[in-house]
């Protein structure tokens, strides 16, 4: 059975009457709407019918509607376009903290072109007050924006008072009006507006298409330059599919907007009725009354919203808090309407929608209800049974990844960097450094070197999440030039969420990959959590004169790499089901490979430095390296070896937060060729998990030493640059 779709706010589903109204256009009507022609003269009349269908919904001229992409367009056509054009008469805007990006982003764009921009706050309901608008007005003040409805929380915010005040002082009023047309009535005499923007994937039309209202007798300069295509106001051969979508879709929301107002409302307070029955604590964040009809905004105490969705296979809907794996952050609409930050991470957004119904109400508060009482920290119920194997994805019960959801680099640094200093003189590796173990010296022939790494799950397996989990925590020893002697277990495990017998595999797979280190696991910690987390505590035994570290680099080396990188892009792609089989397969081969192998064959080698690449990415770990040596390197991008689908999924927007964060991290210190693309930046810097091994040592060796590697099947390994002199530790990337 398919999940509840539930966030109707993110996206509606093209209905029969938009498809099949759309069918002809993508067949036998396929005419350039310019032509003169019998089938550019059907597309042109389709064109026509459409605008008026949607002037129809919104109460206006056909003339006054303008086609876009969608919402963001026609945001961006309205604000800028006011902007250019009455730029003469002042630069002040006045726009509201709850507006969504492409309203608020386009204002934060106008003020680096020296526009002021005045950004209302809202009350505990995220409403906007009039007076506040009103107050804000200055002599230079040339358009309000503010939204028509928020798309979180769904409070439908004063438009026909704002607009009173905005006509009393000759000002442009623009309302975002996306997440209301087709649920409340929007029209635009009524609302009084200037501008209105409409997104057709919210009322059931398909993505990519939108329009704008703009108020006859108002011309803007135009957005898009080129021919003159929808009067001279947008150039472009018009998305004749789409428009036709658009409005059948505006047709079917004049004709049915008091049923469709009156199934959302039922709906929605059913579910909330539902909700608070079964769960007393939970909270309401938005405008109680003056709201969506189809829009409820809750907030459950003691429980983060990212582990309920986790947890709610069987439903679709949002969090309140981005979570970007490496970090949860509460929305800007939230912060603004202050709610608390326990409050706000613990929030959840359902949207219902037409299709849905009372049946997949009731499913939706049992399922809700239950998961909050497994979650809840006092809470006794026993995890639900789960079936063997394939049944258990073990990704879709965090919402961090891997060595991705460390702490950001930059942060981790200064925490470290107010720590006490270390003066034990047999303390010869420790947190001065950015290696990864610590060395303590027992004598002048022995130390011991030790670890500690854990991360949540990569995979959904629980046999392979041990196995990658356990290699990667061996790595650091072998990065070191240390041969591991034993670890422990570190376990976080969900025991309310998950059977017990997938902790037992976990185990197992750290156990085997043990084994085949030819080390035992002799024990361990285990703490309750609300995700699971597993990792090794590892100690081994290193000569004190053979020591690898981070730091001893040298001019004319040059730098291997012994695995492929976008292991971080890989496994993101994996939990969204992204990712083909047998790239899933190969990704989980190489992580957990371990990498004894290289560290045995290099000891034989003359190599000065070593480290192993994770979640600080190929670049963030070089940085160690070169910041850490005093020396500066060049990489070589098409050198690098990178795993095939991760490129295909970065260009998919597929990045996890900790590859973002690795990017800002590194921007000081790293020169990019101006060849370079952003995609080729987020892959150098791809959160790795159990990655290979970072080593710089004379050309002489690392050809001898790739060429043993490759006796032994590991092809992957490569040269990808060079050390090239001292200095301040700048790595310049080329193509």
């Amino acid at each position: 059975m398919k999940p509840i779709y539930l966030d109707h706010n993110a996206t509606t589903p093209i209905v029969d009457e938009v498809a099949d109204a759309m069918i002809p256009y993508l067949k036998e009507n396929f005419g350039n709407p310019s032509s003169s022609h019998y089938y550019g003269m059907q597309t042109k009349k389709a064109i026509a019918h459409a605008r008026k269908q949607v002037a129809e919904l919104l109460n206006c001229l056909p003339e006054e509607i303008i086609f876009t992409s969608g919402g963001t367009e026609s945001n961006n056509y309205a604000i800028r376009g006011v902007a250019e054009t009455f730029q003469g008469r002042g630069n002040h805007i006045i726009t509201s903290q709850v507006e969504h990006p492409a309203v608020k982003n386009v204002c934060m764009y106008l003020e680096n072109k020296g526009f002021s921009v005045t950004y209302l706050p809202v009350d505990k309901f995220g409403m906007v007050s009039p007076e506040d608008v009103e107050k804000a007005i200055r002599p230079g003040t040339i358009l309000i924006t503010i939204m028509h409805a928020n798309n979180e929380v769904g409070t439908i915010q004063p438009i026909a008072e704002i607009a009173k005040i905005a006509k009393e002082h000759d000002i442009l009023l623009h309302t975002d009006a996306a997440q209301s047309v087709g649920k409340i009535p929007t029209r635009v005499d009524v609302l009084g507006v200037d501008l209105l923007s409409v997104a057709g994937h919210k009322l059931y039309a398909p993505k990519g298409i939108g329009a704008l209202f703009i108020r006859k007798g108002l011309r803007l300069q135009p957005l898009m330059i080129g021919a003159d295509h929808e009067s001279g106001r947008r150039a472009g051969t018009e998305n004749v599919l789409e428009i036709v979508g658009l409005g059948k879709a505006c047709e079917i929301a004049r004709r049915e907007l008091e049923e469709i107002q009156r199934h959302s409302r039922e709906l929605r307070d059913k579910l909330w009725e539902g909700l608070k029955k079964e769960i007393p604590d939970i909270q309401l964040n938005g405008h109680p009354e003056n709201r969506l009809p189809n829009t409820l905004n809750v907030s459950i105490p003691g429980i983060d919203a990212n582990t309920l969705l986790d947890e709610l296979t069987d439903i679709a809907a949002s969090a309140g808090a981005a979570c970007h794996t490496d970090v949860a952050e509460p929305s800007e609409v939230l912060v603004a309407m202050n709610l608390p930050l326990d409050q706000a991470l613990g929030t959840i957004r359902f949207s219902v929608g037409r299709l849905n119904d009372e049946s997949q109400i009731d499913r939706a508060i049992r399922s809700v209800s239950e998961a909050v009482q497994r979650l809840k920290p006092d809470s006794e119920e026993q995890a639900p049974v789960f079936i063997h194997g394939d049944d258990i994805k073990l990704t879709h019960f965090t919402h961090g990844l891997g060595c991705a959801c460390k702490l950001r680099p930059q942060n981790l640094e200064q925490v470290l960097a107010a720590m006490p200093k270390i003066t034990d003189a047999n303390v010869l590796v420790s947190t001065n450094t950015a290696d990864d173990a610590a060395v303590y010296r027992l004598n002048d022939r022995q130390a011991i070197v030790q670890t500690v790494d854990f991360f949540t799950p990569i995979v959904d397996d629980p046999y392979d999440f041990g196995a990658i989990s356990a290699a990667n925590s061996l790595s650091d020893i072998y990065a070191m030039g240390g041969s591991p002697i034993f670890a422990l277990n570190i376990v976080a495990f969900p025991e309310k969420r998950l059977p017990l017998e997938v902790l037992q595999e976990i185990l197992r797979g750290a156990s085997d990959k043990a084994q085949e280190a030819g080390i035992p696991i002799v024990g361990g910690h285990t703490v309750e959590d609300s995700e699971p987390k597993f990792g090794l505590a590892v100690t081994g035994l290193i000569d004190p004169k053979k020591i690898l570290t981070n730091s001893n680099a040298r001019s004319g080396d040059v730098i291997v790499l012994t695995k492929p990188i976008g292991l971080g892009i890989i496994t993101t792609g994996l939990k969204r089901g992204l990712v083909d089989q047998a790239t899933k397969k190969l990704a989980t081969e190489i992580m957990a490979r371990l990498n004894r192998n290289a560290a045995e064959m290099i000891a034989q080698f003359e190599v000065h430095s070593c480290t192993d690449v994770t979640g600080f990415g190929l670049l963030g770990h070089l940085r160690e390296m070169t910041v850490g040596s005093g020396i500066d390197a060049e990489i070589r991008a098409s050198a690098v070896p990178i795993l095939e689908q991760a490129r295909e999924l970065a260009l998919a927007d597929v990045i996890p937060g900790g590859t973002a964060a690795n990017v800002s991290f590194v921007e000081s210190d790293v020169t990019w060729d101006r060849d370079i693309s952003e995609i080729d930046k987020l892959l150098l810097c791809d959160a790795q998990t159990s990655g290979g091994l970072l080593i710089a040592m004379p050309i002489g060796d690392a050809e001898k030493f790739i060429k043993k590697m490759n006796e032994v099947g590991n092809q992957d390994i490569a040269i990808i640059g060079k050390f090239i002199q001292k200095g301040d530790g700048k790595i310049t990337v080329i193509p």
